[in-house]
């Protein structure tokens, strides 16, 4: 039920950011990745390495190459890798980037055509077609310690074909589909700066109002995405059983007593709706299942937006946190990581800063992602995206402080505020550190994680009683408070931050207050 993210065209970008040009960046020294050790897999909820230790994967979305342009938007202003060095030393350690099985075919047989890249900006750049622009960017994340998700966005190539609502159609079949994911598992295999492949975007329809629509069943109709989702993310793991496949939901799943013969009436649904893509109703009667050997590749992902996308019905009024977990994201998702199903990855969710329920909603998601460590990649880094805007200002370079407060504390980090790289070698961007660092396997060695080092001392705050007090601590005292957890004596102790003799709402705002600096003492 999302509404377009509406994309500016390109002459109407440049024409705001003449005189901003950058020239590329000086070659530094990096630590070299190797290649292999850093595939991902699943334990219940719980997405983790190849030593089982919990990762945390968040980040955010870059769109362009889903488009005709063939690239990232943004190049026609700011150079390449200073953009990405950008995003990691702010902390994305995951980058989700939107394509197409057009692109892919184009790429496979050589027929796309040439990107318009501002060389002047990205001389490095010059003559490079699509393909290798794309590997340009996986050498880049290499560089700077992040990973990559790609998100097949559409069938076809055009801002705009996120609209259409199924993964086959408008030229392409269904064995493009699976033949294109196919030659991109196999190009890439051996790579492991790309982790996983968001199968679909946002597959969707209303039953009966629409003549298309996207179902979740136990049926092998051509239009139920949970068989389709099987069936293509068996070839793919075939080919690269190391892939995690992130699996959307779809609009509309039948409420009790009915399924998809049914056709709603006047005034009386027979069905839920929700976002495009994120409804996930359907795992509970029936899970994605696939091959016994890749079934723990699974992870499902839904999207979620504010009021300012669409006034949902539990926008309408006065709302809150726990009003939309219970109308929403309990019975459409959350459900599947509390179970301890699968585990989750938000793959879209974001909004502009209005002051006002927009905001709301997302400090609201903001803080429930952190509460219970929820994978995640926000929408957008663009800022051309119509409906929500993105994480920088239009030379796609500088960011937006606002937003990137707002979005911060669900990047995952130490207690000193070091971010933490998914490559167990590479640490990510100037303020990060590697996940080997962080875990203590690196090559060069490093600490224990901080959460290894749990002590008795008193300290305000520190509910987890590591020593620090950061965004975990909030998440504690929150999953306590929800009955989720227990907390032994001197936790509750740390966690009593106001002293009151109780654990409870104000103990976890002044964690945070803390957390976001907006306090820097209890």
């Amino acid at each position: 039920m999302k509404l377009i993210k509406k994309i500016l065209s390109g002459t109407m970008l440049a024409s705001m950011i003449v005189g901003t040009m950058v020239m590329p960046m000086e070659a530094s020294a990096a630590t070299v990745a190797p290649t292999g050790d850093d595939w991902l897999t699943t334990k219940g909820s719980k997405i983790v390495d190849k030593d089982g230790n919990e990762v945390w994967l968040t980040g955010c979305n870059w769109f362009g190459f889903n488009t005709d342009t063939r690239m990232f938007d943004g190049i026609w202003a700011v150079n390449l890798e200073k953009a990405i060095k950008g995003m990691a030393d702010h902390g994305i350690n995951f980058l989700r980037i939107p394509a197409t099985s057009q692109l892919l075919i184009e790429w496979q047989d050589g027929s796309g055509k040439k990107p318009n890249v501002n060389d002047f900006v990205n001389p490095e750049l010059k003559d490079m077609d699509s393909l290798q622009l794309f590997d340009e960017t996986v050498r880049l994340c290499k560089k700077y310690g992040i990973k990559i998700m790609l998100d097949i966005h559409s069938a076809s190539s055009d801002g705009q074909r996120h609209y259409y609502p199924l993964w086959f159609g408008e030229g392409y079949t269904i064995d493009d589909y699976h033949s294109s994911l196919e030659w991109f598992a196999e190009r890439y295999k051996n790579e492991d700066t790309i982790l996983a492949i968001d199968l679909e975007n946002e597959p969707h329809g209303k039953p009966y109002h629409e003549p298309l629509w996207a179902k979740w069943d136990g049926s092998e109709d051509e239009n139920n995405w949970k068989y389709a989702a099987e069936v293509v993310a068996n070839k793919v793991l075939d080919i690269n059983p190391n892939l995690l496949v992130m699996i959307e939901g779809v609009e509309a799943y039948p409420k009790e007593g009915y399924d998809y013969t049914t056709q709603d009436e006047y005034e009386n649904e027979h069905y839920y709706y929700t976002w495009w893509g994120g409804n996930l109703r359907g795992v509970k009667d029936y899970p994605v299942t696939l091959k016994p050997e890749h079934q723990n590749q699974v992870v499902y992902s839904p999207h979620d937006y504010g009021p300012t996308v669409y006034m949902q019905n539990w926008f309408k009024g006065d709302f809150t946190k726990e009003s939309v977990y219970n109308d929403c994201w309990k019975d459409n998702w959350a459900y599947i990581a509390e179970s301890n199903t699968a585990p989750l990855l938000i793959g879209e969710w974001g909004g502009f800063l209005d002051g006002g329920k927009n905001e709301q909603w997302l400090n609201d998601l903001r803080d429930f992602i952190v509460e219970n460590k929820i994978n995640h990649t926000f929408w957008c880094y663009n800022p051309n995206s119509g409906d929500t805007g993105g994480l920088v200002m239009y030379d796609f370079y500088t960011w937006d402080e606002d937003k990137y407060a707002l979005l911060k504390p669900a990047l995952w980090q130490t207690k000193d505020g070091k971010f933490i790289s998914l490559d167990h070698e590479v640490a990510i961007g100037s303020n990060g550190i590697s996940l080997g660092e962080y875990y203590g396997t690196a090559s060069s060695g490093g600490d224990e994680p901080d959460d290894s080092k749990p002590t008795d001392k008193v300290v305000k705050g520190d509910a987890n009683k590591d020593g620090k007090v950061d965004s975990t601590d909030y998440a504690v005292v929150k999953r306590y408070m929800n009955g989720k957890i227990a907390l032994d004596e001197a936790a509750l102790k740390n966690a009593d931050v106001d002293g009151s003799g109780k654990v409870d709402a104000k103990d976890a705002k002044l964690i945070m207050d803390y957390v976001l600096g907006d306090t820097n003492a209890f």
